[in-house]
């Protein structure tokens, strides 16, 4: 397993002083997502110039465009993109050329059916559309050598081109694969892994209800089945199975393009999205990650909560995930016009938000930003997917903004390369992501806590990191004052002695409810629970239940602080010195263990037996010490997000659509005005400022 930090490292080692790409840590760039083959080729030449007079730097270009470089089988045209690069070359404009992978052509799709995704009932996905084929069909994977092998082989020593994406958005609105190539590799992967139907059965638990295998024919991907509920433990392996098959077929691509990138370029592909280890494939295939951010997405009809107090702030979260994976990253779309498709609608955004939500991105570690799209499309499912500029391409006020976004950010040297601060972090690993799926006790109790901890961060003013376990080691947990592990159903002896040895030099770990119950498999264990941590975390725990809708909420008191547990409770006993610090108050079960602390070796546990409500959570973060640690240099209401970047630069950004008030409680310095400021400042509706402190 490669250290967290040693990945983090790497991100930056392929950088030339005469290539300057995008995370060489001297400066914050922005881009923009151009597609030459949706206009007029007489209007290449003004666009690029027109996106440099405003700032842009970098356009990516070609993800979709399979049959512009082999219009039928084997027959190669490279004229497109060439006219395309001499003219960026021409006028200084540098390229993120992309493997066309994600939309295979008619042709392709026509001749060889086997390279189509299905449903579940089997029935093939069809030409029209995107992402429609599967990662394991042996004909795709030739046919993807092939254009990926002749495309780098062409382009890659161009000058224009700085780096590659690979593909586009996997696992992007298909995340499951049922086709018969999926079966037959599915098996394979299997049998890499046990070896024996013997170990499979005994790993699945297929004495249940008779499922028990006798031939590897007989194993397949899920298939439909009586209220279509499968093995738990097969559908386990199946989401592992898939992130596998991304992966391969990643670095199916990225192996191809080392042999024909420059020195210098760079590797990347845009994502995150479900049933896929994304660390993994960073690991293995890419230099760093980029993220497409749409804040926009809370407002979009369907989607909209009016309650949700986050709203656009939310990507806050997801860029913490990302965040996870290469602590500095690119945005390969960053929303710059209202989302829409034919199933959804959201609005433009408002004066200052590109701003905001641009200023968001780096704040969360982003050292490149690339717009989506330079212009709207005119045709197809993304016409109502706005892009900086209108159908018509006139200039707008989203223009003045990029070329005021871009201003500020000559104005920010020094923070380029740095990176986001936190010293509260939250536990996540795959293999209980994916459990979450199949299992709907850990889903519902895992998301309620991931989003309540993040809300209770932010109204706090706590930034706070991911820290994926199965991608970490125990020097990689050191840095934080207080970690929180929600839920961790599945847990393993080498994650438990991580987590015990963060403990024994110092750290402060809390644990949720329904932790340590089940193995690898996701079978539940016979061991009295909480299994593999209860001896230093000094808990047993003889009962737990659901909390039934008729209660709501049970209640518990942790010294002058009221915890309503809510959705699941874990009635507590403690072991050896371990102290009951809040007893459930009500109900049967009252005057039971609600948390437990341990004090062990040099830092301490708590098992906390429901799960993280925003009120939850920010009473955890008030009484460890570890809420509002900016308060002796800034105090900001709750609608503005404090973020900081190497230790100097702090980012406050205002996501309401009202005027607020900071109070600075030292002199800082304005890095975009240069000017000292201390005392009470007002932040207008969507108000950015970063200010060195």
């Amino acid at each position: 397993m490669r250290k967290y930090v040693q990945n983090c490292i790497k991100n930056f080692i392929y950088k030339t002083e005469d290539n300057m790409n995008l995370l060489d840590g001297k400066r914050i760039t922005l881009g923009v997502c151009y597609y030459p083959e949706h206009w007029q080729e007489s209007e290449w030449e003004s666009d690029l110039r027109r996106m440099l007079d405003n700032g842009i730097e970098t356009v990516r270009i070609a993800e979709f465009a399979w049959s512009l470089i082999e219009a039928e089988e084997n027959v190669f045209d490279y004229s497109f993109f060439d006219r395309f690069l001499e003219v960026a070359e021409r006028v200084g404009m540098q390229v993120i050329f992309c493997t066309p992978t994600a939309t295979p052509p008619a042709w392709l799709t026509k001749k060889y059916p086997e390279v189509l995704n299905t449903t579940m009932e089997r029935v093939p996905f069809e030409h029209g559309f995107r992402r429609h084929y599967n990662y394991n069909s042996p004909k795709y994977q030739e046919l993807t050598r092939r254009i990926v092998e002749k495309s780098a082989s062409h382009y890659a020593k161009h000058p224009a081109i700085i780096g590659w994406q690979i593909d586009n958005e996997f696992n992007c609105e298909v995340a499951e694969f049922y086709s018969e190539s999926d079966t037959l590799a599915f098996r394979e992967f299997l049998k890499k892994k046990y070896g024996t139907l013997q170990e499979l059965n005994q790993a699945w638990g297929t004495i249940f209800w008779n499922q028990t295998y006798t031939a590897w024919d007989e194993v397949d991907v899920p298939r439909m089945t009586p209220t279509n509920r499968v093995n738990p433990h097969r559908k386990l392996d199946y989401y592992r199975f898939v992130s596998d098959s991304v992966c391969r077929y990643a670095k199916l691509q990225s192996d191809i393009l080392r042999k024909y990138i420059k020195p210098g370029d760079f590797i990347t592909t845009n994502g995150i999205f479900g049933n896929l280890d994304s660390h993994r494939m960073t690991e293995e295939s890419l230099d760093f990650i980029t993220y497409d951010s749409y804040p926009n997405f809370s407002y979009c009809l369907g989607l909209y909560v009016e309650d949700d107090p986050t709203k656009d702030r939310n990507w806050s979260k997801h860029l913490s995930e990302v965040r996870s994976i290469s602590q500095n990253f690119g945005i390969m779309e960053q929303q710059s016009g209202a989302n829409g498709s034919m199933e959804m609608m959201a609005p433009v955004p408002k004066p200052g938000q590109m701003t905001l939500w641009t200023m968001q991105s780096i704040a969360h570690g982003a050292d490149f930003v690339s717009y989506f799209r330079w212009r709207t499309a005119t045709m197809g499912t993304e016409m109502y997917w706005h892009g900086i500029l209108d159908y018509s391409g006139r200039d707008n006020r989203r223009l003045q903004e990029v070329k005021s976004i871009y201003h500020k950010l000559q104005k920010m040297d020094g923070i380029a390369g740095t990176t986001y601060v936190a010293k509260v972090a939250v536990i996540r690993d795959y293999d209980n992501i994916w459990n979450e799926q199949a299992d709907v006790w850990q889903k519902n109790l895992n998301q309620a806590s991931i989003w309540g901890l993040y809300q209770a961060c932010q109204h706090t003013h706590t930034p706070y990191d991911y820290i994926y376990l199965d991608h970490c080691e125990e020097t990689d947990l050191s840095k934080y004052d207080v970690i929180f592990y929600p839920h961790g159903a599945i847990m393993t002896d080498e994650r438990a002695g991580i987590l015990e040895g963060y403990v024994q030099d110092g750290g402060t770990l809390i644990f949720g409810c329904r932790t340590s119950y089940k193995d690898l498999n996701g079978i539940c264990v016979t061991d009295k629970l909480p299994a593999k941590i209860s001896e230093w975390t000094g808990v047993d725990i003889p009962e737990y239940t659901t909390v039934s809708p008729e209660e709501g909420a049970v209640r518990a008191t942790w010294g002058d602080s009221e915890l309503k547990t809510t959705l699941f409770n874990d009635q507590l006993t403690p072991l050896g010195v371990a102290e009951v610090v809040a007893e459930y108050e009500e109900g049967y079960y009252k005057g039971a263990g609600a948390l437990i602390r341990h004090e062990y070796g040099l830092g301490k546990t708590y098992y906390y037996g429901s799960v993280f409500t925003a009120d939850v959570a920010q009473v955890f973060l008030e009484k460890l010490g570890v809420s509002e640690p900016y308060a002796e240099i800034v105090r900001a209401p709750k609608d503005v997000e404090i973020a900081v970047r190497g230790e100097k630069y702090l980012f406050v950004l205002n996501f309401s659509k009202e005027e607020q008030t900071l109070c600075l409680n030292r002199e800082v310095k304005n890095i975009c005005t240069g000017h000292r400021e201390s005392g009470h400042r007002r932040l207008k509706a969507y108000e950015t400022r970063v200010y060195e402190i």
